[in-house]
């Protein structure tokens, strides 16, 4: 790597050489971390060795403590082991879609969007609203987050599905328990370096009033943008600048990177139960399940994983799923990037 750094003709390139220069600075604080994990487990194991050996338990209780408090940053690292794929590193894109079923589906689809921004804050992720469509009562039809951060892609790429929610509705009178659906769709932020053709006599271009919040401006020109490739009937929205000129500029960068997905999409085995996961939300195509009435538990039907304390994964606690999800992708011979010219 260092190399490579060094030859005096990187920056004849530069999109290549901004690559590699982020690529060292990743393995550098990789290396960097993983040694000063390795040194706070060596020198807790010797404090306990100490105190055990002075009969402070005082001392052996702080060291315990400190080692089980690596524990979360060990699973994450762990987590990142499993991605090697080309573009788990990229930024993302998460679009969430609510359901048949009016109010009780917007109000479930405005949970996982909670859900997902409590999971990237968690991790130090920036997150911005491309497009939100607030329903008529409470609760989102539809939004779409861009999240910022190393490996956003690869963490939430598995999570693309229907996710089902089953509770006594807040809104129900007669205290009925409900059935409610939702889809994520997760899909990466590409660069200019990656060539996805698009024909302007294969798109329509709509421009709408946004909804929602964003001051008397937004709600009184027609400034978001939408946009529909009639060969695949993507539709990609973006309400989240003030400038129609920007959100266009915004959209049109969604939909190259749909079109790249879906193209990596097609290299799959699972292809098939993947677009009727994004076609139809409901019965039969959902990923995952969280029960609230008449007892706790978020289980995935994909890897079996079970929490029995479906608020604390509301409140974005995600990773023993994303990691076995990721896990049984790998174990499954997942390489969507084969082939692709």
């Amino acid at each position: 790597m260092n190399k490579c750094t060094e030859d005096q003709t990187l920056w004849d390139n530069p999109y290549q050489a901004q690559n590699l220069m982020r690529e060292r600075q990743h393995l550098e604080e990789s290396i960097s971390g993983i040694t000063s994990l390795t040194n706070t487990l060596d020198d807790s194991i010797e404090l306990i060795a100490l105190g055990e050996k002075e009969g402070d338990s005082f001392i052996v209780f702080d060291a315990e403590l400190t080692i089980r408090t690596l524990k979360d940053e060990i699973d994450r690292r762990q987590i990142e082991t499993l991605l090697s794929g080309e573009t788990d590193s990229n930024d993302t894109y998460l679009e969430i879609r609510a359901g048949a079923g009016g109010i009780e589906s917007q109000d479930w689809a405005s949970m996982l969007l909670r859900m997902y921004t409590r999971w990237a804050e968690s991790r130090e992720m920036k997150i911005e609203a491309m497009e939100v469509h607030t329903g008529e009562a409470v609760g989102i039809k539809s939004a779409t987050i861009l999240i910022k951060g190393r490996n956003a892609h690869g963490l939430l790429k598995t999570e693309s599905g229907v996710h089902r929610l089953v509770r006594i509705s807040p809104y129900d009178s007669n205290a009925r328990r409900h059935t409610s659906f939702a889809s994520i769709w997760v899909y990466p932020v590409i660069d200019d370096s990656v060539e996805v053709n698009i024909s302007e006599s294969d798109v329509r271009i709509d421009t709408y009033r946004a909804s929602g919040a964003g001051g008397q401006h937004v709600n009184t020109t027609d400034s978001a943008v939408r946009i529909t490739h009639t060969l695949t009937g993507i539709v990609v929205q973006c309400q989240a600048e003030r400038s129609q000129h920007k959100n266009r500029a915004a959209a049109w960068a969604m939909l190259r990177a749909r079109l790249y997905e879906e193209e990596l999409k097609k290299r799959e085995d699972a292809t098939h139960a993947a677009e009727a996961s994004k076609t139809d939300i409901g019965w039969g195509h959902q990923i995952r399940s969280y029960v609230l009435q008449p007892y706790q538990l978020v289980k995935d039907l994909r890897t079996g994983v079970e929490n029995t304390d479906p608020q604390r994964v509301l409140n974005g606690d995600l990773n023993a799923f994303i990691e076995a999800a990721l896990a049984q992708r790998i174990q499954a011979g997942f390489n969507p990037i084969e082939n692709i010219d």
